[in-house]
């Protein structure tokens, strides 16, 4: 507890007094606020048309959120306020609680119109939506502050980068066809939930006929000059000190002509009609609206954080500064608590509005609070001025600013090159969010991608090694062509965690790299056991000290076809009945199929196994019961120290598995290997070793072979 730890905690909290004190780039900052002011100004008429609300509250949403960040953000250089993946979002839950179905009133109750049938109260319809997008707003920002104390900013490294643009090009996409029938100046149905954009694009070709031309032509060169000079601006940005603010140069002119023209009264173009002056007073949520948008408000708030910071940590890394993702939570937060009670609508930030303020100079959140100050002017004394500007401008403005998120098309192929799972998360999510809307393709790309991690780890990459000669390197065989597999080893790596869901897959490897199964071994050899025995005491088998033989001129009943249902469950054959020690790799004179055992050890190689579940633990334990009964010794290599730990919580070791079983590096594992088999065939055996003979009907003469004088036979040793 000290004054130096509370500063700490204080800058924590207060991110601004890390570089108020930055006075150097005060000027810059200056000049990059006011361009960065005219693009927000501009930018939040155009996003407020994608929530369905009345342009002037854009404004609002351009201004409020910036003052609360400016304290509490952690970027330097993001220029807070709406973005149109965001804006969109919540204007699909607008429209769905709000739909103009819901304001139909009969025209003869109207006053001041002589229609017959029935009118839209959009005054009633326009309140309600834009209580319903700051209620939504102040919930986003209540998820977003609890996201933060809870210290869970880690959730966004879900978002994959795929993921991200498949959604937002997915969004760009819903973005063009809301704002097209704006272009088009066409009336369609508020469409909302799943294949929405589907009918509205039909909805809109089919009242094509319909078109205002004079918006048409309007936003058409709108589009085509703020195309061209953004074109203009990347291309020479080296060279133009400052971008040119082209959507700032058209609305302006597009006002003017539309004023002078007066489009609204010749030609029928939709115009903005009327902005508030002012500020209109704070107003509380509807909290009764909180259960009907809690689930859009998740996926709202987690994709708008998810955006602001994926920005911020390029210019943060560009400008060698850190951004602190659970504070980041903190300031939305409470940027969107405070600015829903002022009627805004949720922010984050804006990839161009962002370019705009870094290019331009701003080192610091001064640039944004000038930026604020521009959108004040516009909200106090500039919003009459603003009103003959045509609805098809905005909405061009907004198709404009979407070239890059179309662009990201371009990265599919790249992906599909260098890794196709990634591009298939891409694919899949950008589908998804257009048919089913942006929340449930969200979470259809999120699950999806899950899924592919899930399925990653059900199924890895798995392999037999061998050794290059004169190392100690191990690599796969069937990727190297001069790896020697050991004599008599076989060495199996399996690149995943081991847990129930990929447990069988570690089994079915396992017989592929050994090839063979060693319970079907077992129960094999214990047939043969079994038949061998019983000829025996028929007496048609005879145990000699040479050899299994069948007595002259009788014949043998042991070459019996090999008719027994398979069974992979244990014979339970007791062991006082197996008196005999079998070369299971020699002929044996009882007709049953027994698989070839090559092997003497089996190596497990776990240097990419990372934990093991209970499952895996009871099944390699079992795995190596099954291959000691047909003795075949399994030892552990290249392990993981907290597999140690977790194996002995696990009660793992005991009589029959060992501590000794397990090696630092395969190569280790090799050498014991080799030591022991080396001295165990240095030692002669202690009991006779009885080798069965293929059968032979005349008597067999056994003969002694000559030996050297200083050779002992086996009575003599």
């Amino acid at each position: 507890c000290s004054r130096k730890r509370a500063f700490q905690i204080t800058k924590s909290f207060l991110p601004i007094l890390e570089w108020l004190a930055m006075k150097e780039w005060l000027i810059s900052d200056i000049i990059s606020g006011v361009s960065t002011g005219l693009v927000a100004t501009l930018q939040g008429l155009a996003y407020a048309l994608l929530v369905a609300v009345p342009v002037g509250y854009g404004l609002y949403s351009a201004f409020f959120p910036i003052l609360t960040y400016f304290f509490l953000g952690t970027s330097r250089h993001i220029s807070v306020g709406p973005f149109p993946v965001v804006s969109l979002m919540v204007g699909s839950v607008v429209l769905s609680m709000a739909p103009d179905d819901n304001f139909l009133i009969d025209s003869s109750n109207a006053t001041g119109t002589n229609v017959t049938g029935t009118l839209i109260d959009t005054e009633s319809r326009d309140a309600q939506r834009v209580l319903i997008a700051s209620t939504l707003t102040f919930l986003v920002g209540i998820l977003q502050v609890i996201f933060g104390v809870l210290q869970i900013g880690f959730i966004v490294r879900y978002l994959a980068d795929p993921l991200v643009g498949g959604f937002t090009t997915a969004a760009a996409f819903q973005v063009f066809v809301s704002q097209l029938k704006i272009v088009l100046n066409v009336s369609t149905k508020n469409y909302n939930g799943v294949l929405s954009i589907i009918y509205t694009l039909i909805e809109t070709f089919e009242k094509i006929g319909t078109t205002n031309i004079a918006d048409l032509i309007a936003g058409l060169l709108t589009i085509v000059i703020c195309m061209v000079v953004k074109e203009i601006n990347d291309r020479f940005k080296h060279k133009i000190p400052i971008p040119i603010p082209i959507e700032v140069i058209v609305t302006i002119v597009a006002t003017g002509v539309s004023y002078a023209a007066d489009f609204e009264k010749k030609y029928n173009a939709g115009i903005v009609k009327s902005i508030p002056r002012g500020f209109l007073p704070p107003e509380p949520p509807d909290v009764s609206l909180f259960s009907q948008m809690i689930a859009a408000s998740f996926s709202i708030a987690i994709v708008a954080y998810a955006i602001a910071v994926s920005v911020g940590k390029v210019y943060a890394t560009k400008y060698d500064y850190a951004i602190d993702g659970n504070q980041e939570f903190i300031a939305f937060g409470i940027s969107n608590i405070f600015s829903g009670a002022f009627s805004c609508f949720v922010a984050t930030t804006a990839l161009s509005r962002t370019a705009v303020q870094e290019s331009t100079g701003g080192k610091t959140q001064v640039a944004g609070i000038i930026s604020a100050g521009i959108v004040l002017i516009a909200i106090v004394a500039l919003g009459k001025l603003l009103e003959p500007l045509q609805k098809s401008v905005l909405a061009a403005v907004v198709i404009a600013n979407l070239k890059g998120m179309f662009m990201q098309v371009f990265d599919v192929p790249r992906l599909w090159r260098q890794n196709k799972v990634d591009a298939v998360i891409w694919v899949f999510t950008c589908v998804a969010s257009i048919i089913l809307g942006l929340d449930l393709g969200l979470l259809a790309g999120l699950l999806f991608g899950l899924l592919t991690v899930v399925l990653r780890v059900q199924f890895p990459s798995w392999g037999g090694f061998g050794n290059i000669p004169g190392t100690d390197i191990y690599k796969k065989v069937k990727d190297y062509k001069n790896v020697i597999e050991p004599e008599g080893v076989k060495i199996l790596k399996f690149s995943s965690p081991i847990f129930y869901a990929n447990i069988d897959g570690l089994k079915s490897s396992l017989k592929s790299t050994v090839g063979f199964d060693a319970v079907k071994v077992y129960n094999k050899r214990l047939k043969a056991l079994r038949k061998i025995q019983k000829l025996i005491k028929k007496g048609k088998l005879k145990a000699t000290k040479n050899g299994i033989i069948s007595e002259p001129g009788v014949n043998n009943e042991a070459f019996e076809t090999d008719e027994e249902p398979e069974d992979n469950q244990d014979l339970q054959v007791p062991t006082k009945e197996v008196e005999i020690q079998v070369d299971w790799n020699s002929e044996l004179p009882v007709k049953v199929n027994i698989p070839k055992v090559p092997i003497h050890s089996l190596i497990l190689d776990f240097g990419a196994v990372t934990f093991l579940d209970i499952v895996a633990v009871r099944s390699i334990k079992t795995i190596i019961r099954e291959f000691e009964r047909i003795d075949v010794r399994v030892y552990f290599a290249s392990y993981q120290d907290n597999l140690i730990s977790q194996l002995e919580r696990s009660a793992f070791f005991d009589d029959t598995v060992r501590k000794d079983a397990f090696f630092l590096t395969v190569h280790d594992a090799v050498l014991y290997i080799r030591n022991q088999m080396t001295y165990s065939e240095n030692q002669d055996p202690i009991f006779e070793k009885i080798s069965l003979m293929q059968e032979s009907k005349e008597p067999i003469e056994f003969t002694e072979t000559s030996r050297p004088d200083d050779e002992l036979d086996v009575q003599e040793e």
